[in-house]
This record gives C-alpha cells, structure tokens and sequence, in this order.
C-alpha cells in the first residue's frame, strides 16, 4: 500500500525544487502511478520510496531509497536532462556537438539546485567525453 504522507512530502519538495529551475510539469515525474511512455513515476510503501520507469508496459526501471536527498538527484537528474535537450534543440548551432550545449545546461540547471548534484554529474559526464569525446572537431572543452 503506497505511504500517501512520503508521497505528499516528497511531491512538495520536488515540486518547490521544479519552480527553482522553472521546470515545466511535463518534466516531473508523477507520483504514486505511472503514465507510461517512460515518464518516470516516484512510489513509496513503507519507508522506502521508489524512482520507476515503464514503458509500454514494462517496467525498465525501480530504483529504491531510503534518503529523500538521495531521490531528489536521481529525479532531477531525469529532468534537467530532459530540459537541457529541449534548450538544446531550440539553440542549437550547426556543425557543432549537440552535447555540448546539452551537457553545459544540464550542469548549470543541477547547480542551481545542489552544487554537489553538479559536481558529481560533471564527473560522470567527464567519464562519457574520455571514452565519446565531442564529435565536431571544435576545440575540446570542458563541459561546462
């Protein structure tokens, strides 16, 4: 049985996290069910609470925590991802790296919520360009 008060609370949270970054509602996840598609959706039973994505019926991802903190990255993660694609795709320039541009404002949008969050995506992003590195044959920069 789904804990409504873990729901309610964490909805709160990424909901005030969302207008920080003027994320639009279509980004977020949804709480206690699934839309499919592969939007994700955030359960709770118990004391455990659960990041999940279906799509087309099966389930791809369920990804449990016990920290809210912890959730809270991995959900905004998902959608400073999904809205650095979309600024992307409306700025973006010819002949160079789409993850250029999505890769930097993925980094800015996460900073602006949790500097840590940032750091540790920027990393991970890093990892990605030593073995893919940018494909334009702009000067290589970092990824900020």
């Amino acid at each position: 049985m789904q804990n409504e008060r873990a729901l309610a609370r964490i909805r709160a949270r990424v909901m005030a996290l969302a207008e920080a970054i003027g994320a639009p509602a279509k980004c977020l996840p949804t709480f206690g069910s699934s839309e499919d598609f592969a939007r994700p959706h955030i359960e709770a039973i118990g004391e455990c609470v659960y990041f999940v994505v279906v799509e087309r019926g099966e389930e791809l991802v369920r990804e449990s925590y016990l920290d809210d903190h912890a959730l809270l990255e991995q959900v905004f993660n998902s959608v400073t991802f999904e809205m650095a694609c979309d600024f992307e795709l409306r700025n973006r320039r010819a002949n160079e790296d789409a993850r250029r541009q999505l890769f930097a404002k993925k980094l800015e949008l996460l900073g602006a919520l949790d500097p840590q969050w940032a750091a540790r995506e920027r990393c991970r992003l890093l990892e990605i360009l030593s073995r893919h590195p940018f494909s334009d044959g702009l000067e290589p920069r970092d990824v900020t």
